[in-house]
């Protein structure tokens, strides 16, 4: 088997997972005013359009940040062993996960009450008694505590990512360290890379459904993206096929989208229909092509970033970083604290504009750039400037690898090789 070198650098895969969180402030903005979708607070007017704008994002968003996610673990566990990833994720991931779900998560759920019934009184205090009355329920692993109001909320990416490392490292455990993928000799031939992991994914949508809470995928399709890119890590033939087809991915994945649309938004129009569990022909045929567009997608972003990346010049060394990659830098490295505080704090724009006497673009642009505003106000104000606060919200320390304003060379960021948190 052919492994990338351990020390290659992927920085556009960083640049991929800062943009899809800071794309989530402007996704869940968008699902206040979206006819569909039940989010926390809603405006009065809404429109349809939000469904097939964002639909062109979700279909790879979330699927390229297990994607990302799985290449990342592949390093972290060759570098660490099982036993010293399964500490690492639960730093990274367990301690975040665990004091989000205690200081943010509950917010949310409260005004989600508030703005449903303008009777209701109850103060935050009062509420979080009854939000942490919970009982364990094993059906739903890895969501195994409910209640009336509990929930995880947006954190439901790192409920699934940590459960993923772990099974990852156990199977690392039983296999002795040695849980490398062989799909690279099967893709070899032209097309392979779209059709073969496509298969899986086609069939998991199609029969066994969507998880429209988990942004229209399915937690076993997340299980195999994150397995196809610790595939992508260990085998550098998986790469080369990627760049290779990563044209004709691109057309068909898009074609595929387009197509699949329109039989998803038929199949939610019936009487009762619900696209994402139905099991009638427009369902099935909607969600089969939704799961086929997605990884076609993800071949064509990552094979033509690293075909653009392997074209680029080298940054000369005696050049000081512009102020457009001093904020990249900046965001990277904040990816994970970012992507937990973003969602309480839309909520909690979007509850004080929805009442607004003004045109719904108007009241989604304040809410949108406010809300992305502020959570990285947050950010730097109450997780960066302290080492204990980096600890909760799982920020890696800075090391030779992290983004350093003054280093001569260009800007330097936690690479997707070394495990880092949203995403890793």
């Amino acid at each position: 088997m052919t492994t990338q070198d351990a020390s290659a650098r992927r920085p556009e895969l960083d640049a991929i997972r800062t943009l899809v969180v800071i794309g989530l402030v402007f996704f869940h903005s968008a699902l206040v005013f979206d006819t569909r979708d039940d989010y926390y607070v809603k405006n009065a007017e809404t429109t349809q359009a939000t469904t097939a704008v964002a639909g062109l994002a979700v279909v790879w968003a979330m699927p390229m940040l297990f994607l990302i996610a799985g290449l990342g673990a592949c390093h972290s566990l060759r570098r660490r062993g099982a036993a010293g990833f399964t500490r690492e994720r639960l730093l990274r991931l367990g301690l975040p996960l665990v004091v989000a779900t205690v200081l943010l998560i509950p917010l949310p759920v409260w005004l989600r009450e508030r703005a449903a019934d303008p009777a209701y009184d109850q103060s935050y205090a009062d509420f979080l008694p009854r939000f942490f009355d919970v009982r364990w329920e094993w059906s739903d692993a890895p969501f195994v505590l409910e209640g009336e109001y509990f929930e995880t909320g947006h954190l439901w990416f790192v409920v699934l990512l940590l459960a993923f490392s772990l099974l990852l490292a156990g199977l690392a455990l039983l296999a002795k360290g040695d849980v490398r993928p062989t799909l690279g000799a099967l893709v070899r031939r032209r097309g392979a890379i779209l059709l073969i992991p496509a298969v899986p994914l086609t069939l998991i949508c199609a029969f066994v459904g969507l998880e429209e809470s988990f942004a229209g995928w399915s937690r076993w399709a997340y299980l195999l993206f994150f397995l196809y890119g610790f595939g992508l890590a260990a085998d550098e033939r998986i790469r080369t096929a990627m760049r290779r087809d990563a044209v004709p991915a691109a057309m068909l994945g898009l074609a595929l989208f387009l197509t699949g649309l329109p039989l998803f938004l038929l199949a939610g129009e019936a009487e009762d229909g619900d696209p994402f569990t139905d099991m009638t022909g427009l369902a099935i045929g909607g969600r089969a092509l939704y799961g086929a567009a997605g990884w076609c997608l993800l071949v064509a972003i990552l094979g033509l970033l690293d075909r653009r990346a392997a074209r680029r010049a080298p940054r000369p060394a005696d050049r000081s970083p512009g102020r457009g990659l001093r904020l990249y830098g900046y965001l990277a490295a904040g990816v994970l604290p970012l992507y937990v505080l973003h969602q309480p704090i839309v909520v909690a724009v979007a509850y004080g504009v929805v009442g607004w006497e003004a045109p719904m673009l108007l009241k989604y642009l304040v809410i949108a750039f406010g809300s992305l505003g502020l959570t990285i106000a947050a950010y730097e104000l109450l997780v960066r400037r302290t080492r204990a606060t980096r600890l909760l919200f799982g920020v890696r320390e800075p090391s030779r690898e992290t983004y350093t304003p003054s280093h001569r060379s260009g800007p330097k960021v936690v690479d997707s090789r070394g495990g880092d948190a949203a995403g890793q």
